[in-house]
């Protein structure tokens, strides 16, 4: 199976198709961004170079099988594709954020979230956890009742 973006001339991700092999070989039998892009182009009505093709398994720049990362992220639609830096980026929750590029993902303008102190991990009545306040850019700590 193959994965490409339908993307807009201005990189928005409009919607993600799955090929089968066949429809993305080269004659040799080797898998070939062109050859999907050329299918998409004669089936979908939509230019060969508005298809990139993105992978199932990779997630802030990991690949969740052990395998090479492709492109950073799975595209999802609404996302961006950045041609200069070949990477997927997810939806931009917050207009400050800045794009982190070694693990292909969005950060806070002051890092992220705090590591919570082995007493709130330890802590069997709460769950504790960082939200971002945007309007005073920074985490806030807050903490739930546990779920038993």
């Amino acid at each position: 199976m193959a994965y490409f973006a339908k993307i807009t001339e201005d990189n928005k991700v409009l919607s993600l198709l799955t090929l089968t092999d066949t429809d993305t070989q080269n004659d040799e039998g080797v898998e070939t961004e062109s050859v999907g892009q050329a299918y998409l182009e004669k089936h979908n009505n939509w230019p060969a170079h508005l298809w990139i093709q993105t992978s199932y398994n990779t997630r802030f720049n990991t690949h969740l099988l052990g395998g090479t990362p492709f492109r950073g992220n799975l595209a999802t639609t609404g996302a961006e594709w950045d041609p200069v830096n070949n990477i997927f980026w997810p939806i931009k929750h917050f207009s400050n954020w800045v794009k982190y590029l070694p693990e292909a993902r969005w950060q806070s303008p002051i890092g992220d979230a705090p590591e919570l102190t082995e007493e709130q991990k330890a802590d069997t009545n709460n769950v504790y956890f960082y939200k971002w306040d945007q309007d005073n850019n920074t985490w806030v700590l807050l903490k739930d009742p546990a779920v038993s």
